[in-house]
């Protein structure tokens, strides 16, 4: 974490903390927030671009600085974090004209506080952890592990397990899970066309398929196929929780309607798997898409101008997409790319078709699953790349590796992270492109990462079992590593 020539001492934090603690109400974001802060030293990626220099560079700025009043900019200079403690004196004496912080004041103290400390374990399993997610009010989190267990943690009464799910049916692993938004049901998927759904708010700790509860099956198949079984990689609920979207292995995306009980959307969106699909932002109408044709694509439901068209198409990767995630504007969001690199899109730059030189000729043979990323292939650009941002540091291998913005309402967004192949959790400054933290614990690849939405906290899982807990600035025993392991079998996704 970076806090630059003017770090915080210990003395000035804590009088500063002395007064978040006597001025509880000081913003509804920090209220259970306290610490002092560490510093290791940003690192900037030799491979990034200069500092962003787009739209959403000046909206990262709003919703993460601090008051004009506060800060002193000295010109020619890189702008430092302004003081905890100068700004609690600022507030004292209505330098804003406010009398309170705003948002982005709030944003601007709390997101220096990066979950760094520890990790401390939740859980630890004999299987390989493939999805780790927190409900949107973070009071429970999500894990689904390949040996067919989902397991859902009370976070607010100690990490408890509130519900331990044996999946029906699961094909390879559970691929992804979905809380619905009144965290009443869950759905999760596997290598098969069907998605089961879970009633989370039952008494019943353990919940066994058809054994305890029924776990009702959602069929996405149709007399279309065939008989053919495909697999889905990516399931998301809707905002208002009437609608799944699934992304699968027939190269298609779907539109399931719960309250008709039937699939009311599909569309062959793309030439290769759909490893991932979310919604742009809260109306529900327009769905992103990522493939292993390297393509991102955007999806209007408005206004589907022909069958299996796309309301535009964004060109950058040179390897297939794992993972999209959605400012929630309807604008801006990010993805993985087997190409080693997160990058960072806006909408408005989506080309109508697939660019005449979008086809990149290789001169070398690779397969993410089991090879490691070509040298050769490390200084590539893609000739027709829109994206407006790429970062590096982090490698892509073996599995769909996931990544996220930091939370809106601690961080402004202001940054991004992802888990890696190397083990480790990587977190990147969305307008520098500065390795902010680098979080190393695990020994196998780290599939999927969370933040809490509200608190500094954020859980890792890895395919080494482990459920491990980040903190800041942290309490407790380090994590003991089990000597037990299962023998597991080389085969990915």
């Amino acid at each position: 974490m970076y806090f630059g020539p003017s770090e915080i001492d210990a003395d000035e934090m804590g009088y500063a903390m002395s007064r978040l603690e006597i001025e509880a109400d000081f913003c509804d974001a920090g209220k259970d927030f306290c610490g002092v802060g560490s510093s290791s030293g940003s690192q900037r990626s030799s491979e990034h671009l200069p500092d962003l220099d787009h739209e959403i560079s000046q909206v990262t700025k709003l919703r993460s600085s601090p008051h004009q009043r506060f800060s002193r900019e000295v010109p020619g200079r890189h702008q430092l974090p302004v003081s905890t403690v100068r700004m609690l004196a600022g507030r004292e004496s209505n330098f804003s004209g406010r009398g309170r912080f705003s948002a982005a004041d709030c944003c601007h103290m709390l997101s220096r506080y990066l979950p760094v400390k520890g990790p401390w374990l939740v859980d630890q399993m004999n299987s390989r952890a493939y999805v780790s997610q927190f409900s949107t009010d973070g009071s429970l989190f999500i894990a689904g592990f390949q040996g067919s267990h989902i397991r859902i943690y009370n976070v607010e009464k100690g990490w408890k397990v509130q519900k331990d799910i044996l999946a029906k049916s699961l094909r390879w692993t559970v691929t992804d899970t979905s809380l619905s938004p009144d965290q009443r049901n869950l759905v999760y998927a596997s290598m098969s066309p069907i998605v089961h759904i879970v009633d989370v708010g039952s008494g019943t700790t353990e919940s066994h398929a058809n054994v305890t509860e029924i776990h009702d099956g959602l069929d996405f198949s149709s007399d279309e196929d065939g008989g053919y079984s495909f697999g889905i990689f990516s399931v998301k609920f809707s905002t208002d929780g009437r609608e799944l979207v699934a992304g699968s292995s027939d190269d298609s995306i779907y539109v399931y309607d719960l309250e008709a009980n039937r699939v009311s959307l599909r569309t062959v969106a793309h030439t290769s798997d759909v490893n991932t699909v979310c919604f742009a932002d809260e109306s529900g109408h327009l769905i992103l898409s990522g493939s292993d044709d390297n393509l991102c694509k955007v999806w209007d439901r408005r206004c589907f101008i022909g069958r299996d068209k796309p309301a535009g198409v964004l060109v950058g990767h040179l390897e297939g997409v794992t993972f999209i995630d959605s400012r929630g504007d309807g604008r801006y969001f990010i993805s993985n790319g087997k190409d080693q690199t997160i990058k960072l899109w806006d909408i408005r730059k989506m080309s109508s078709g697939v660019p005449a030189r979008h086809e990149v000729l290789r001169n070398y043979e690779w397969d993410y699953r089991w090879m490691d990323y070509p040298t050769e292939a490390r200084d590539l650009k893609h000739p027709s790349d829109q994206s407006v941002s790429t970062y590096k540091g982090h490698s892509v291998l073996r599995t769909l590796i996931r990544c996220y913005f930091s939370p809106a309402h601690s961080t402004g967004q202001k940054y991004i992270y992802t888990g890696s192949n190397d083990s480790s959790v990587y977190i990147y400054d969305l307008v520098s492109g500065d390795k902010v933290a680098v979080l190393k614990h695990h020994t196998s690849p780290v599939r999927d990462c969370n933040w809490h939405p509200h608190y500094p906290t954020l859980i890792s899982s890895s395919w080494d079992g482990d459920l491990v807990r980040w903190e800041f600035p942290g309490s407790g025993e380090a994590p003991i590593m089990s000597k037990k392991r299962v023998r597991r079998r080389h085969f990915y996704y």
